[in-house]
């Protein structure tokens, strides 16, 4: 399959919806941005869906309480759903502390499972990750630089949050020329913090998926004697998607807290 392409490309709505973008966006413009691909339109959509049915299969085991009270037995979708969930919290609360951490739980916990999930169907042969496309991971982390801009104004004021980046307190015979100069380089670094975030995600799981897309496609008419060999790559590839889950919402939650954090908590 060549690269870029998917089963995707075997539905029946595939040719309608890639003439719709096509429409919409112009053929040549299309033609030269392969980040407007059919293909991680609808893999994003398939993820999204998969997530809905989740949560809905979650809320009913939810409202039985002995089932939520018992421990299961056994490894089980939910348990592993739960783990997922139960990590993001965890880490959020170490951080930004148990009442902020419960707040935003349902921002970064969704955050997790998207980048999870979408990182995990790249290492079902003949599907792409939405997440190696530059508009999925910009716009999640578009998402959470005006989280966090909008809670850092929420709590501490328009004037007070946006003082913060003139620097710390300092005499005003010092602070004429070193203010102007930490603004700048404050606005240099929020600015450039969405634009890391989304491309660290997007290069690492597209490098990740052409690897193993590689070496799977090479040892794959070779024969059950070399079997170990794509094994290893799943088991690196499933490294992969989790340590990059990890990195996004780790960052993610040290970009709120340091925004709704109080100076005698710096």
């Amino acid at each position: 399959m060549p690269h870029g392409e998917s089963w995707f490309s075997f539905l029946p709505f595939y040719e309608s919806l890639q003439h719709a973008m096509s429409e919409a966006f112009g053929p040549s413009y299309m033609e030269h941005n392969a980040h407007l691909g059919v293909q991680h339109v609808i893999a994003y959509t398939v993820v999204v869906l998969f997530l809905i049915g989740v949560g809905f299969y979650i809320s009913r085991r939810l409202k039985n309480t002995e089932d939520n009270i018992l421990p299961e037995g056994k490894v089980t979708f939910y348990g592993f759903v739960e783990t997922i969930v139960g990590a993001t919290y965890n880490m959020s609360a170490d951080l930004m502390g148990p009442k902020p951490a419960k707040y935003f739980l349902p921002l970064i916990g969704a955050c997790a499972l998207v980048i999870f999930f979408s990182n995990a169907l790249g290492l079902i042969p003949g599907f792409l990750p939405p997440t190696d496309n530059l508009n999925t991971t910009f716009a999640m982390a578009m998402i959470i630089f005006v989280v966090t801009h909008v809670y850092g104004v929420k709590e501490h004021g328009f004037v007070k949050y946006f003082s913060h980046f003139f620097g710390p307190k300092v005499p005003w015979w010092i602070a004429w020329f070193i203010a102007p100069l930490m603004f700048v380089i404050e606005m240099i670094s929020h600015v450039v913090r969405p634009i890391t975030l989304g491309i660290r995600l997007m290069a690492n799981m597209t490098a990740d998926h052409m690897v193993l897309g590689i070496f799977v496609g090479l040892f794959a008419g070779m024969g059950l004697v070399l079997l170990p060999v794509p094994i290893v790559f799943y088991l690196m590839g499933v490294l992969v998607v989790t340590v990059q889950t990890l990195v996004f919402c780790l960052l993610s939650v040290i970009y709120i807290t340091l925004a709704i954090q109080h100076e005698e908590e710096h």
